[in-house]
């Protein structure tokens, strides 16, 4: 996996920043594991506005991913990595021993032809899934459930990676990449390994065309409309969002950083929280005991 910078032939390609991956294939997707995917724009069904900045896109299906695992100890062949639109890691196309077909999130450094099994007795072995107790202490892993059964709800996104610190009482202390630390209960699955396509931070896509390609609009500034509109319009010339205005605020004049998870029933389970930003530097919360 690589970056490649275009030539600079036009003002577009000149700022342009591309991945490159000779193991992702080119075939069409498996037909049986694609679903349709209507586009919402960010409305609700009754059409209101809920989600600023999103647009119409370009069609896509949707590639049922197999987040659960649930077939453990039968062994599966990574028959071809895919590009998914809808997510920023690669996939896999994995084949069952008694033939069934599904979709994986890949993990960094497979390729096709690799073996992957899940299940609680199974090798140490990148790619392969099993509960959080049978993972030794400091490893890196990824595609973690919050309860067991529901599915991988956690680390799903590319480069991600998630390290064990061991744990005690039934429930394993996990790093999380934001610098948090929570516990998550020990028969609960993961996935060894970190999530492929690592580079996908580093890419610039080069053109506004692509950003709407993808169902992103234009966001405008707040010190460029007016009071009424935004807490950082008005003033004479630029008066950005550290004059007359105040720290960062958002459209409705929340304060932007500021803290809104107030969750008792799981807080219990974050050891301490990631840090906060304060300005330009960062600071840390207190640990929750």
């Amino acid at each position: 996996m690589s970056l490649k910078n275009l030539k600079p032939t036009t003002p577009t390609r000149r700022h342009t920043v591309v991945v490159l991956n000779k193991k992702v294939s080119k075939a069409r997707a498996n037909k049986r594991l694609l679903r349709p995917l209507a586009s919402n724009a960010g409305r609700n069904a009754s059409g209101k506005l809920t989600v600023r900045h999103r647009g119409s896109r370009a069609k896509r299906h949707y590639r049922v991913i197999d987040f659960v695992r649930s077939k453990h100890d039968i062994p599966a062949i990574i028959k071809s990595i895919e590009y998914d639109p809808n997510r920023s890691s690669y996939i896999s196309l994995v084949s069952y021993k008694d033939g069934e077909k599904a979709y994986i999130v890949t993990p960094d450094g497979m390729k096709v032809g690799d073996e992957v099994i899940s299940g609680e007795n199974v090798p140490i072995k990148v790619g392969n899934a099993m509960p959080l107790k049978k993972i030794p202490t400091a490893m890196f892993v990824h595609n973690v459930e919050l309860r067991k059964g529901m599915g991988a709800v956690v680390g799903r996104s590319a480069g991600t990676m998630i390290q064990i610190q061991g744990g005690t009482g039934g429930y394993i202390q996990l790093r999380m990449p934001s610098g948090e630390i929570r516990l998550i209960k020990e028969e609960c699955y993961a996935t060894i390994g970190t999530v492929s396509n690592s580079e996908h931070s580093n890419r610039k896509i080069g053109k506004a065309g692509r950003k709407r390609h993808k169902g992103i609009k234009p966001t405008v500034r707040g010190v460029a409309m007016s009071g009424g509109k935004h807490p950082h319009g008005d003033g004479q010339g630029k008066s950005g969002r550290h004059g007359p205005g105040g720290p960062a605020k958002d459209r409705w004049g929340n304060r932007v950083g500021k803290r809104t998870r107030n969750n008792k029933v799981t807080s219990k389970f974050i050891v301490n929280r990631r840090p906060v930003r304060s300005g330009r530097k960062f600071k840390t919360n207190k640990t929750i005991v």
